[in-house]
């Protein structure tokens, strides 16, 4: 197949574009390497891979993204450029609208007009369902958990975000559901749980999987300073790796027949959970040593627990999470140690 990845040098773009390359599809990857990282692995694709396109163009720029739609008339278009920090959204909302919103704007259209016969697979969040303050939630041990949802959160919880960037994404969401309904463009939403793994550059604001992973080789220091944690450390999130994210995407082109038009969340499971306390009880003995941490008040609309019920994602596209987070995380401290 010919593909087009926009964000196609960040932490999923990359590692898609990779294992498309070499499984011996046609690949074009669309970035204007603002993210920290992707100028890296750009270099890393062009060091594994010398027959794939790179347009360094930015999905806000709707003339370039047509023309390059146009030129490339690709089968399928896995649309992953965005913003992706809370925090950020919270410091510049106009931007944040302008890249999730309108760069997703932008990409469907120029399918629609250019390319109407592609598929589209859309990056979302979890976090188009808001803070989820409303649930009952109880404490258990070292985590959060929800006794109503002991399978995780469907696909019927409604969609109700708070900071511009959950409004940012939410909104692109409802645009690549409503054009399969209104032009028949046969779209795919993912609403991703926390996703970590190789080619990741982790920051304080994006990818606490990975950044949690270099602190605890920073504490292999004795005398380095403490980290800090937003909130109690008993939140949880489920875990999402890389080579679970790819099949994801490539069993919903498989499975497009019925996939299209759908909505699925799509993480680790309960399985693959845990809470901030129960990760460094894991690096601590994985790494062998003292997570040294200070807390500090919880986030803007943080979530409690947030654990993806993927029943829907089995039955459709026959996909559900392989990696085991401790498999996982012995490669994400590998890379972390890599990255720097």
């Amino acid at each position: 197949m010919n593909w087009l990845i926009t964000g196609g040098c960040g932490f999923v773009g990359s590692n898609l574009a990779d294992h498309l390359l070499e499984a011996g599809h046609e690949v074009a990857v669309l970035d204007n390497l603002s993210r920290y990282g992707s100028s890296n692995n750009l270099e890393w694709l062009r060091s594994r891979h010398s027959g794939f396109g790179y347009f360094g163009e930015d999905v806000r720029n709707a003339a370039a993204v047509a023309r390059v739609v146009k030129e490339l008339q690709p089968d399928a278009v896995a649309h992953l450029a965005g913003q992706v920090a809370a925090t950020t959204s919270l410091e510049n909302p106009r931007l944040d609208f302008e890249i999730n919103a309108g760069g997703t704007f932008n990409v469907l259209d120029a399918v629609r007009l250019g390319r109407p016969e592609a598929i589209v697979l859309y990056s979302s969040t979890n976090k188009v369902y808001g803070s989820l303050e409303y649930l009952r939630s109880e404490l258990s041990g070292k985590r959060y958990v929800l006794p109503d949802y002991p399978a995780g959160l469907d696909e019927s919880v409604a969609v109700d975000p708070t900071t511009p960037y959950g409004c940012s994404k939410a909104a692109a969401d409802q645009y690549v559901k409503d054009y399969f309904r209104m032009y028949g463009i046969r779209t795919v939403v993912f609403r991703h749980s926390s996703m970590y793994g190789g080619r990741q550059f982790a920051t304080f604001d994006q990818g606490w999987v990975g950044w949690f992973c270099q602190q605890a080789l920073r504490m292999r220091d004795a005398g380095a300073a403490p980290f800090t944690i937003a909130g109690d450390g008993m939140q949880v999130r489920d875990l999402l790796h890389s080579r679970d994210l790819i099949r994801c995407y490539t069993q919903a082109v498989r499975h497009i027949d019925r996939a299209a038009g759908e909505v699925f969340n799509i993480g680790g499971g309960w399985e693959n959970s845990l809470s901030l306390l129960e990760l460094f009880a894991h690096l601590e003995a994985s790494v062998g040593v003292r997570m040294r941490f200070e807390k500090t008040p919880w986030r803007i609309a943080d979530q409690k627990v947030f654990i993806a019920g993927c029943g829907k994602a089995k039955d459709i596209i026959q996909w559900s999470p392989e990696v085991s987070y401790r498999d996982g995380l012995e490669q994400a401290i590998e890379w972390a140690g890599q990255a720097g």
